[in-house]
């Protein structure tokens, strides 16, 4: 099988090294270094990952991250660069790594001014736009309407809390993985629908 994630890695390193320590991206509070800090370890310090999602082993997680934003930049970068040997095999990498490295692609390419859009591989965008109704679902689950998502080439679904109101959201998969994961205000979306609700899921704090 394709392994896209990989892919998408060397591009994220290129990325990465090229824009230097300090850059902007689209995660609050994290220039260039800190998000490829979390990257390293997410993959690499198993006893500090699970403080990504737990509050209870955050502290931790943050003074791990924090360290490994301190060090070398291009050795950090490096290891951004080279999967771990768990993730050494192409289904591995694809299973944990598809979504997050194409999302933290475009977190550092999209706070730059002037960025374009990606004209993706097609075997790509079909292996996003497999993942985008699983991360709707989850992302949107207390969301006070009906949200109705097309996907070109797909057919619509639909998520959200439910009721009376109905919201449509529609764009290429990419697009509504950035959408459905909190980068809203980034991503290329048609939101149509009662404008306040609208406005109002434009705004939600969406993802985990």
């Amino acid at each position: 099988m394709s392994s896209f994630a990989r892919g998408e890695r060397a591009a994220l390193a290129d990325t990465l090294l090229a824009a230097g320590p300090d850059a902007p991206t689209l995660c609050t509070g994290w220039a260039t270094r800190d998000l490829a800090a979390h990257l390293v370890l997410r993959e690499r310090r198993p006893d500090a990952a699970p403080g990504i999602l737990l509050k209870a082993v955050a502290g931790h997680a943050k003074k791990v991250q924090d360290g490994l934003a301190a060090g070398d930049y291009a050795g950090l970068v490096g290891k951004v660069r080279t999967p771990p040997v768990w993730l050494r095999p192409g289904f591995a990498e694809e299973a944990v790594n598809l979504i997050e490295f194409f999302i933290h692609h475009e977190d550092v390419r999209r706070a730059t001014a002037g960025w374009t859009p990606r004209q993706l591989d097609p075997g790509y965008e079909a292996a996003l736009s497999a993942r985008v109704k699983g991360s709707a679902k989850l992302s949107t689950r207390r969301f006070p309407a009906r949200i109705v998502v097309k996907v070109p080439g797909a057919e619509p679904f639909t998520v959200g809390r439910g009721g009376d109101a109905e919201l449509v959201v529609e764009g290429a998969p990419g697009e509504l993985l950035l959408f459905f994961t909190g980068r809203q205000r980034a991503a290329h979306v048609d939101v149509t629908g009662p404008d306040e609700l609208a406005d109002k899921l434009r705004g939600a704090r969406l993802g985990l």
